[in-house]
């Protein structure tokens, strides 16, 4: 297994590797904020070979308990808002993708601060420096990329194509150029995306991101 995600799934779950079908971890960093400023009070990764499921030390014992009941994560996974204590929130599952090794597809846009003239206001969130694709003729902007710094080690790029941008490989492009970036400055470049949305999946796997069977879950901002 990679150094790299072994250090980043470590860090991000608090701990890593695992050979169970589901080791539920009770750790304070689920305690506080991520990239963003809020509370993930339960976030987990899963391999074909065992998974990590992270929660705040508090909840670890309960929700322990009522998985070893069911032993199904999918039936348990709804129940989880409510035992780490935010029952107003819903439970999701993505597909799990990193790279060490990014295709070599030509860069497709540069690295504007967050806030720069013309940047969507979906980037907003991202600190620092965002990867825009722009029209050269009227300086449009056509997709982005964001980064979600996890920790120094991991982070998740989330890329948009504009509607009338899309077909001409820009995502992944821009997908490929920062997940470059992102092992330049010594972290795992990590994608995570719903199982049925095959546009992002497409993307993903051009960039150099392949499907391994590996999936991710937690909790959701809101129901």
């Amino acid at each position: 297994m990679e150094r790299l995600l072994v250090r980043q799934l470590s860090h991000w779950l608090g701990g890593w590797p695992t050979t169970i079908k589901l080791d539920v971890i009770g750790s304070p960093a689920r305690e506080r904020p991520g990239w963003d400023g809020k509370l993930h009070p339960a976030l987990g990764v899963s391999s074909p070979e065992g998974g990590v499921l992270s929660v705040p030390p508090h909840a670890a014992a309960s929700v322990s308990k009522q998985y070893a009941k069911d032993g199904d994560l999918d039936l348990v996974g709804p129940m989880i808002p409510n035992l780490v204590g935010f029952p107003e929130r819903g439970w999701f599952t993505a597909v799990y993708r990193w790279t060490t090794r990014p295709e070599s597809l030509p860069d497709a846009g540069e690295w504007v601060p967050a806030d720069a003239p013309g940047v969507p206001d979906w980037l907003l969130p991202f600190d620092g420096e965002v990867l825009a694709a722009t029209d050269p003729a009227t300086g449009e902007h056509l997709a982005g990329v964001g980064i979600k710094r996890h920790d120094a080690y991991g982070h998740e790029l989330a890329v948009v194509t504009a509607p009338p941008a899309r077909g001409r490989g820009l995502a992944r492009r821009l997908v490929a150029q920062a997940a470059r970036r992102v092992l330049d400055e010594g972290a795992l470049p990590t994608d995570m995306h719903d199982p049925v949305n095959l546009a992002s999946a497409a993307v993903a796997e051009a960039a150099g991101f392949r499907d391994l069977g590996w999936l991710a879950y937690g909790t959701t901002e809101a129901r």
